[in-house]
């Protein structure tokens, strides 16, 4: 069954593409969300194989969400859009396939197909863990459910959905050894590149990070910031 998740900030496409996906063999839809944000946050929680995503929406938009996935075996992207311009761009992002609405059942069963096939054929991505310690108990947690990563003296706090993790690892560690899955916002601070939303610049000049999954929103240093805005950037 391809686990399926409807991107769109229109109420009207979302339940047309939700009645199409009903006309589709072995497609269950895990959710639908109106904007980016929303997706990156229902992506971590819900483990989607596909997206269909719009691209002209508040805040992220559908390219950005793409870029955040981009290099990722899962989800694959199909865009559904009114728009032709965007057709090169979401195929220099992987996209599985591109998509003008109004969206017609027959091209939607061909996406899905498509889709389908690179999930299939795609190896399963290695989990990393980071093992600790949450009272007395030793714990582990996939690298994929952190949302950020705090030092404190001697360890460093893992903030994941579900709660904390002590590891006695240090950041420049961690860094080294999660050079791709890790960037460095503050000598204290590490997050995972997809938990990256936004920044939020305070009146006395300092820049804060606002991440998935977390009210946490950790300063970003005068020496990161360029490298945290680059990632932010769209291609």
């Amino acid at each position: 069954m391809t686990r399926v998740l409807i991107v769109d900030d229109e109420p009207l496409a979302r339940a047309r593409l939700a009645a199409l996906l009903g006309e589709c063999s072995g497609v269950e839809i895990v959710g639908n969300v109106a904007d980016g944000e929303a997706a990156l946050a229902a992506i971590g929680e819900l483990q989607p194989d596909v997206l269909l995503l719009d691209i002209n929406m508040p805040g992220i938009d559908g390219v950005g969400v793409a870029q955040r996935l981009a290099g990722r075996s899962r989800p694959q992207v199909i865009f559904c859009t009114a728009y032709e311009a965007h057709a090169l761009k979401a195929f220099e992002l992987g996209a599985a396939d591109y998509l003008l609405k109004p969206v017609r059942l027959e091209r939607l069963r061909e996406a899905l197909q498509r889709a389908q096939r690179r999930v299939a054929d795609a190896p399963r991505e290695a989990v990393a863990w980071l093992h600790g310690r949450h009272g007395s108990e030793q714990v582990r947690i996939a690298l994929d459910e952190v949302t950020c990563l705090l030092a404190d003296e001697k360890y460093v706090v893992v903030h994941h959905r579900r709660g904390e993790l002590l590891i006695e690892e240090s950041l420049r560690q961690l860094e080294e050894a999660y050079p791709e899955q890790l960037v460095r916002l503050h000598r204290n601070c590490l997050v995972p590149p997809a938990r990256l939303l936004g920044l939020k610049t305070l009146a006395d000049g300092r820049v804060l990070a606002r991440l998935d999954g977390t009210e946490l929103a950790p300063e970003i240093s005068r020496r990161n910031l360029p490298a945290v805005r680059k990632l932010l950037r769209p291609l």
